[in-house]
C-alpha cells in the first residue's frame, strides 16, 4: 500500500509563530505612537494571511482603513527582520514528521504565510528538509479557505489528494472544500470548540500523529 500525501498547515500546527508575530505586531505599533496589545488578542488575529492580521490590528486600535497598504508592508518587513527569534516548534512535531517520510508519505506545508516567509522560518528551525512543496499565501491568486493552495501543494506532491493537518477553523473549511480528512491538532490557534469544528481525528500531541495516520492509512510507521 502506497503512503498518501500528507499536508501541514504552518502556524499553530507545526509552530507556535504568535510570539514573533505579536512583537512584529508591537514595532508595527510603536511606530505609529501606540501602545502593543496582549499576545492572546494578537494571537487570535491569526490564521487568515497577513493582510487580514493586519486589517484586525487596525481595527482593534483604531487606525484608519486607508493605512493599510502602509502598514502592511511595514508589518512585513518588522516580521520578516526576525521572523523565528521567539518562534518554537511543537513539542514531538520534528519526530512526527521524521517517522511519517519514513513510512513513505511525501510531506508538503500550506500556509497563508508567505511562501518566501515560510521556507525562511522553516529553515531556520531545522524542518525545511522534511518537505517537498511548500505552498504559501502568496503562491496562487487565491488562499486557504478556499481549496486551490492544498489541492496544489498535493499536485505538488504528486498525488491528486492526500491528508491534511491543521489546527483552525480555516484549516477545517479548507480541507470540507479540498474532500480531504483534516487531523486537527488541538492546542493550536483555533478559536472554537474541538466538537464545533469538522475534523477526521484530532490529537493534542504531536507524539500521536503517527498512530491516527497510521490507523486511517493502513501504513505503519
Amino acid at each position: 500500500m502506497s503512503a498518501p500525501p500528507i499536508v501541514f498547515d504552518l502556524d499553530g500546527t507545526l509552530i507556535d509563530s504568535a510570539p514573533d508575530i505579536h512583537a512584529a505586531v508591537a514595532r508595527m505599533l510603536k511606530a505609529e505612537g501606540l501602545e502593543p496589545l496582549p499576545l492572546a488578542e494578537a494571537r487570535g488575529f491569526i490564521g487568515n494571511g497577513v493582510a487580514v492580521l493586519v486589517e484586525r490590528v487596525m481595527a482593534a486600535v483604531g487606525l484608519a482603513p486607508a493605512e493599510h497598504p502602509r502598514l502592511l508592508a511595514r508589518f512585513q518587513a518588522e516580521y520578516d527582520a526576525a521572523p523565528s527569534a521567539l518562534t518554537r516548534v511543537f513539542d514531538g512535531a520534528e519526530a512526527a514528521l521524521t517517522a511519517l517520510g519514513a513510512a513513505g508519505h511525501p510531506l508538503g506545508v500550506c500556509s497563508n504565510k508567505p511562501e518566501a516567509t515560510s521556507r525562511a522560518i522553516l529553515a531556520d528551525l531545522g524542518l525545511l528538509r522534511h518537505f517537498c512543496a511548500i505552498v504559501g499565501g502568496d503562491s496562487l491568486p487565491v488562499r486557504k479557505p478556499h481549496p486551490g493552495p492544498l489541492l496544489e501543494a498535493f499536485r505538488l506532491l504528486g498525488a491528486e489528494t492526500g491528508l491534511y493537518v491543521g489546527d483552525s477553523e480555516v484549516d477545517a473549511e479548507t480541507a470540507e472544500a479540498a474532500v480531504t480528512p483534516l487531523f486537527l491538532f488541538t492546542k493550536g490557534y483555533r478559536k472554537a470548540a474541538i466538537e464545533a469544528i469538522p475534523h477526521h481525528r484530532a490529537f493534542d500531541s504531536h507524539a500521536r500523529l503517527p498512530a491516527l495516520i497510521a490507523e486511517t492509512t493502513g501504513v505503519r510507521t
